[in-house]
């Protein structure tokens, strides 16, 4: 599967303007719920809120990607918010956090939904190409920037 697939230019937020990581969360999960893309904002919060209380998601080099399975998709979705001013995630780092890919996948496909984390986690782990997101300024341009850095191969 196709990161672009999953990602559309409607859900990435290049000005994200929250302080915590709950509220990243919540303000994430709303856009996709607002974007008729998940049916139950409440139940995606409480995923994402339960995995991050077994350990954070923040990966590090300003990297987040808070994720959970729901039995009501049928397909995944991602959201991506790019705080400039950063956000404190309990990172394994101890950064704050710049990009945060909110991702969902359905309950069914756990193939599917480490494949994605992964391709995810490979492409942003790179620093430069984090940073000329973060610096990007619009939705286009970020994923123009994504889709330089392998962002549609199917395996990688």
């Amino acid at each position: 599967m196709r990161l672009s697939d999953i990602l559309k230019e409607t859900c990435v937020l290049p000005s994200l303007n929250v302080k915590t990581k709950e509220e990243a969360i919540k303000y994430l999960v709303d856009h996709l719920h607002k974007q008729n893309l998940i049916p139950d904002p409440e139940e995606a919060q409480k995923v994402v809120m339960e995995r991050e209380r077994i350990g954070s998601t923040g990966i590090g080099d300003g990297v987040a990607i808070p994720h959970g399975r729901l039995k009501s998709l049928k397909n995944p979705v991602c959201a991506l918010g790019v705080s400039q001013a950063g956000i404190d995630f309990d990172s394994v780092d101890g950064k704050p956090v710049h990009l945060i890919f909110l991702l969902f996948t359905p309950e069914v496909g756990v193939c599917t939904h480490l494949s994605l984390l992964s391709k995810i986690s490979r492409i942003v782990k790179n620093s430069v190409v984090s940073k000329k997101i973060t610096e990007s300024g619009s939705a286009q341009k970020i994923l123009e920037i994504l889709k330089r850095e392998a962002f549609d191969t199917e395996d990688g």
